[in-house]
């Protein structure tokens, strides 16, 4: 009887072990997917209003940034384009986004809506596919790769 009892207890035990190791595990996941979404959002305000600091922190060394035209960009360049005004959105949404984290690795795509003015152009209007790469690095979400292409015109 005492064998029987101590039995039912271990199994419960181990459900109950089992129930919250999995649930540990798959909360990390969500938790990075919010936090990529976040990095997300702060650079989308950057890339507005262009802060040096903050966008150089949130872009890797490593960073290939490749516009809709088929220019591509490194880090430095990237920064320079923002902070001169070569680049300059005015107003700038990300809708449709999907993130999928793998690891300390996060790909996502969305669709970029702008207003731009900019430097030695007329302003405009943009409409781009956008996909990014997010590495982690020191447990922060950098920016390793942006590839944009131009929105499918409808035939």
């Amino acid at each position: 009887m005492k064998n029987t009892t101590l039995l039912k207890l271990a199994v419960i035990l181990l459900m109950t072990t089992t129930t919250l190791s999995l649930k540990a595990q798959k909360k990390p996941k969500a938790n990075a997917k919010m936090d990529v979404e976040q990095a997300v959002e702060k650079i989308r305000k950057l890339m507005v209003e262009p802060d040096s600091a903050e966008l150089s922190a949130m872009a890797s060394d490593k960073l290939t940034f490749g516009h809709s035209g088929g220019k591509i960009q490194n880090k430095q360049e990237f920064l320079h384009s923002f902070i001169s005004g070569d680049t300059d959105f005015t107003s700038l949404e990300f809708t449709d986004q999907t993130i999928q984290v793998s690891g300390s690795t996060a790909i996502v795509r969305h669709t970029l809506s702008g207003n731009t003015h900019d430097k030695g152009k007329d302003p405009g209007t943009v409409k781009l596919l956008i996909l990014l790469v997010w590495q982690k690095v020191k447990g922060q979400w950098v920016l390793l790769a942006r590839q944009a292409i131009k929105y499918p015109v409808a035939a």
